[in-house]
């Protein structure tokens, strides 16, 4: 029973994500002239978390573990930062400054520069005042987090942090702060290809319980909408999900997180309600980075809608906000990949701008393959050599750096790439073969955090590719695969309604059309594929 009850945190687990691709120094910037809001536009009146701590400074501290659990990591770090002007012995503040200092648990690999500047901070935490044994086992476990810059210890040294917490919370059985954060350490260590979710499993049966005690509590909201972000689980995060902008209506990415799982079930207009005020809020805080990673969001729902007006005018302010400092490269790269590619226009695909990301060579790898499949898909295989060996070129640099996720998520995307080229130059086995091949090993992996979804889900490609191979039988178990994984996609529902109504399938026809103009009725363009509907339907 307990695969059934569980939570599971997908692999938000291991992508280089959002707090991953804004330099650490920007956390000194944004925010930098917010006005500090009510406890109750934050949650902070649900945390109580005990330290030895001057009791003038408790809700200060508690403040600031809200803005942490909201990961609103920069707020955290001056709340923090207050707590030790009027208590200068107050060693916890410390502590708290180094867990916001780590950024995003889920965002993959930390680079040097956090690792150097969290340890000179945990170094002051070990240093100051007399904190009691509970506290200085939290600073002992997070001191392991930054003990090696060398990306190549990242996982050894999650794991061991993990172990700490494991004890810290035992040793601290009724303190459900701590067990909080150990439930958070154990989703950290879980792999993308581990289907038997243990170690989501081991985390969610502290996180499942404790939300039913503290509904209000608003880092347990947010831990149980990344612990269901999984196609089969998501609509067990419903409820966490529906409260949680509510529980911290101040906080960008608590206006955020509820679209993880409205994306995940295909709820488009409530991911766009919820990712509009996040937008609003990022924006007003002058935080690029949150509102990027909005606007990717509300552009992957538009574009779902067939709102397609809507969705280019999500891209034209992330074109405005990408120039900012600490700005979300991945957004930046995916939200015009996604406008071109979700709308199958090749042409516009094959002729986005790279912008370059050496520190985070998968956000370049986006247009890379954009181009390349659009190069290829619109006539023109040979042109989308260049962008091919570059994504391999990508690909090793992410090995490198020790990244392993995004090597592979890279190089499954170099993959379909060289099959849809195969396939356009008249090679037709060998581009299904290499497409099969690539969709199998996509579905081996999950989504990173840091996006709504794939830029083009290789099985949806894959199905297309059948049916542009006449083989429409084929395509429609393809397409329904893609859309249990992916429900209330555009491109699968009429792939899927296509395939049927070639295959002479008359009724499956009808009903995937009807699916795709129920999930487009409120499209603001007339796409072919809606006409097409439209006259299948009547």
């Amino acid at each position: 029973m307990a695969v059934i009850t569980g939570l599971r945190l997908v692999l938000a687990l291991v992508a280089g994500a959002v707090a991953g691709a804004v330099p650490a120094a920007a956390f000194a910037q944004q925010g930098a002239e917010h006005t500090r809001l009510a406890a109750d536009q934050i949650g902070a009146v649900y945390v109580k978390f005990e330290t030895s701590c001057a009791a003038a400074v408790r809700d200060d501290f508690n403040t600031g573990v809200a803005h942490y659990h909201s990961f609103w990591f920069p707020e955290a770090i001056k709340t923090f930062e207050s707590v030790l002007q009027r208590d200068p012995a107050c060693a916890m503040a410390h502590w708290g400054i180094a867990l916001s200092q780590w950024g995003n648990p889920y965002a993959g690999i930390k680079n040097a520069e956090v690792v150097k500047r969290g340890s000179a901070t945990i170094e002051k935490a070990k240093t100051t005042g007399a904190p009691a044994a509970r506290e200085r086992a939290l600073i002992e476990a997070l001191a392991l987090l930054y003990s090696s810059p060398d990306p190549a210890t990242h996982r050894d040294r999650v794991l061991k942090y993990e172990s700490a917490m494991r004890g810290a919370s035992e040793s601290s059985p009724n303190d459900v702060e701590v067990k909080m954060l150990y439930a958070l350490a154990i989703t950290q260590t879980a792999l993308p290809t581990d289907k038997t979710y243990g170690k989501l499993l081991q985390a969610a049966e502290m996180l499942d319980p404790l939300f039913m005690r503290m509904p209000q509590h608003p880092g347990l909201a947010h831990y149980i909408i990344h612990a269901y972000d999984a196609p089969p689980l998501a609509a067990r995060a419903l409820v966490a999900a529906r409260r949680y902008a509510s529980l911290a209506p101040g906080a960008p990415h608590a206006l955020h997180m509820p679209s993880h799982t409205f994306t995940r079930l295909g709820s488009w207009k409530e991911s766009i309600d919820t990712n509009l005020k996040s937008a609003d809020a990022a924006r007003a805080d002058k935080d690029p980075n949150a509102e990027l990673h909005a606007l990717d969001y509300q552009t992957y729902a538009y574009l779902q809608m067939g709102s397609d007006r809507a969705a280019d005018g999500a891209r034209t302010r992330a074109a405005v906000v990408q120039s900012m400092p600490g700005a979300n490269t991945f957004a930046a790269a995916a939200i015009p990949a996604r406008f071109a590619l979700e709308r199958g226009d090749w042409d516009a695909a094959a002729a986005l701008t790279v912008q370059p990301a050496p520190a985070t060579p998968h956000t370049e790898a986006i247009t890379h393959f954009a181009r390349a499949l659009g190069a290829a898909r619109g006539g023109r295989p040979e042109a989308a050599t260049p962008d091919i060996t570059r994504l391999a070129e990508l690909r090793d640099r992410l090995q490198a750096m020790n990244d392993a996720y995004w090597a592979e998520q890279v190089d499954i995307q170099r993959r379909v790439a060289l099959a849809w080229q195969a396939f356009a130059a008249g090679r037709t086995m060998d581009g299904l073969a290499q497409m099969q091949a690539a969709a199998d090993a996509e579905d081996a992996t999950d989504k990173a955090a840091v996006t709504p979804g794939p830029l083009a889900p290789a099985r949806e490609l894959y199905g297309e590719m059948l049916l542009a191979a006449g083989r429409a039988r084929e395509a429609i178990p393809t397409f329904e695969a893609t859309m249990k994984k992916e429900p209330g996609r555009f491109r699968g529902a009429y792939g899927a309604a296509r395939a049927a109504e070639v295959a002479g399938d008359r009724a499956k026809a009808r009903l995937y059309y009807s699916q795709l103009l129920d999930t487009a009725r409120e499209a603001d363009t007339q796409r072919p594929e809606l006409q097409a509907a439209r006259k299948f339907t009547n």
